[in-house]
């Protein structure tokens, strides 16, 4: 009775060459900037000669990823503009850096994060905390490889393992020659291509639509005129309103304590940091980080129109199978996606002109590429100089530092295909906020009470706060409380330095 196809992108000769062409400028700039790195210090800042658009470039790169892009399209595909969450609290933790975080990072005269808390709070919290944000930051690597997976797969027929293989080798490719170079300046050519890529995707979305209001209409069309609405349980206009509109659909706690784990983590994460170390002037590190914010809020939200206009207009695999089951029909004129991950591509493959759509898909693996390369460059620096070089000094010397951190990376991104090969399925921007709330309760209290306390708190109340805040998240996190586990392991993680709160705040370390 029931014989439907699950829909496949359709690649033309001009996808392909778009594509090629997109992937094939990052890769160059990747390869070309081996000649800027000398050292292990111009590998992981830039030597300190960055500009404001390496720096912006940087940030970028790395903040915008899989995540930002395919994540927000798939979220918003279930949940509508509350999907904007992640990179609205990317673009207010940029603001947060750059006008509280940048002058003393810079004056700390350090090279990762966790070196300014071991400065303050001794080695045993600097040993933790990077082991704990370097699993924080692995598991956005995770999600990053996923991304591009997804993709890989909705491009070519391929398995996942194998996908994750290729997503892998191309980023130990693009980051392992050129380190931050390669991130700052291949993110550079990342924000033209993926600002014109995003601009011309939600406009798409606007046009086909007939404006904002016409995409609710057609959500509304699909959610409440089909026989989707046995499955989905929508039974009103204002069900779908509240979904597709209401901006903390998931909940306020959850909707908030997921923008305050971005804004946290921004500040947490290693990569961010050494943006900020490679600008050449305190000015140009802060500008960068402020067009970094400007940046990242348009792409967002034209994620979410595009995530929105999918679920208009198409069904997933698990929802055909629903309706099977209880013996109901696939709306007319609806077409059918495997998952929900595969809502960016798919859209940009059928709804776009074939050479812009090549060049978008391009920009978007590009997205995703140096997204993870980003993270996974500020893991092994994290690694490296925070845990190899405690445990050797031998590490110190700049040449086999070097290759110590090159090889990190490739190991780091082996892993990560592992890891991703036996992924179970979630939604990919969960793995996002996970990750930000690892690095957060890892490294943000500690790092700012380095920072603007110094001398003020003892150390082993600081330590303990690593691990009741990270032990906290994680409890919440798995025994789904009603109330977000950032909340939660922020609380815990000050009260156990409010423990440690020297009264006498003259004594010197």
């Amino acid at each position: 009775m029931h014989s439907f196809l699950i829909e496949k992108m359709v690649i033309s000769f001009y996808h392909i060459l778009g594509i090629i062409l997109a992937i094939a400028i990052i890769e160059v700039v990747g390869i070309l900037s081996v000649r800027k790195v000398k050292n292990a210090n111009d590998f992981s800042v830039g030597g300190g000669k960055a500009g404001t658009w390496v720096v912006t470039g940087t940030i970028i790169g790395t903040l915008v990823g899989g995540q930002s892009t395919v994540g927000t399209a798939q979220l918003a595909f279930t949940f509508g503009l509350s999907a904007w969450w992640f990179t609205m609290g990317m673009a207010l933790g940029c603001v947060v850096l750059a006008i509280g975080y940048v002058i003393p990072l810079r004056r700390s005269g350090s090279t990762t994060l966790l070196e300014i808390v071991s400065k303050e709070y001794g080695r045993k919290a600097e040993m933790t905390g990077s082991l704990l944000c370097s699993l924080g930051m692995f598991v956005s690597i995770i999600a990053q490889v996923l991304s591009c997976a997804a993709m890989l797969m909705t491009l070519f027929p391929m398995r996942l393992w194998v996908a994750a293989s290729i997503a892998a080798a191309t980023m130990i490719i693009y980051v392992v020659f050129g380190g931050l170079w390669s991130a700052g300046i291949g993110g550079v050519v990342k924000i033209i291509l993926l600002c014109l890529s995003a601009l011309a995707a939600g406009t798409v979305v606007l046009f086909l639509s007939k404006g904002y209001s016409g995409l609710m209409d057609s959500i509304k069309n699909i959610l409440l005129s089909t026989d989707l609405q046995f499955i989905d349980g929508f039974t009103s206009s204002d069900d779908v309103n509240h979904v597709y509109q209401y901006p903390f659909t998931r909940g306020v706690s959850n909707d908030l304590g997921s923008c305050i784990s971005v804004i946290l983590g921004v500040l947490a994460t290693q990569t961010y940091a050494q943006a900020i170390w490679s600008g050449r002037t305190d000015g140009k590190a802060r500008k960068g980080a402020l067009i970094s914010a400007l940046i990242s809020i348009p792409i967002g939200f034209a994620c979410v129109l595009v995530g929105m206009y999918m679920r208009a207009h198409y069904i997933t695999e698990a929802e055909l199978n629903s309706l099977i089951a209880i013996g109901k029909d696939v709306p007319e004129g609806i077409g059918v996606i495997a998952t929900s991950a595969q809502a960016f591509p798919m859209f940009v493959t059928n709804h776009l002109p074939k050479f812009l759509g090549g060049i978008v898909l391009g920009t978007l693996l590009i997205t995703v590429i140096i997204g993870g390369s980003g993270l996974t460059l500020g893991a092994s620096t994290i690694l490296v100089k925070d845990v190899f070089v405690t445990l050797s000094s031998k590490f110190k010397e700049s040449k086999l530092n070097l290759r110590i951190t090159r090889t990190t990376i490739v190991a780091i991104l082996l892993l990560s295909v592992i890891v991703a090969a036996s992924f179970s399925g979630s939604y990919i921007n969960d793995l996002g906020f996970l990750s930000m709330g690892l690095r957060t309760t890892a490294a943000f209290v500690p790092l700012t009470l380095a920072l603007f306390f110094p001398g003020r708190f003892k150390s082993k109340w600081v330590f303990a706060s690593i691990l009741v805040g990270t032990a906290m998240l994680l409890i919440a996190k798995f025994l789904r409380f009603s109330i977000d586990g950032m909340f939660l392991a922020l609380a815990a993680s000050v009260i156990c330095c409010m423990f440690g709160f020297k009264k006498k705040n003259m004594l010197l370390k």
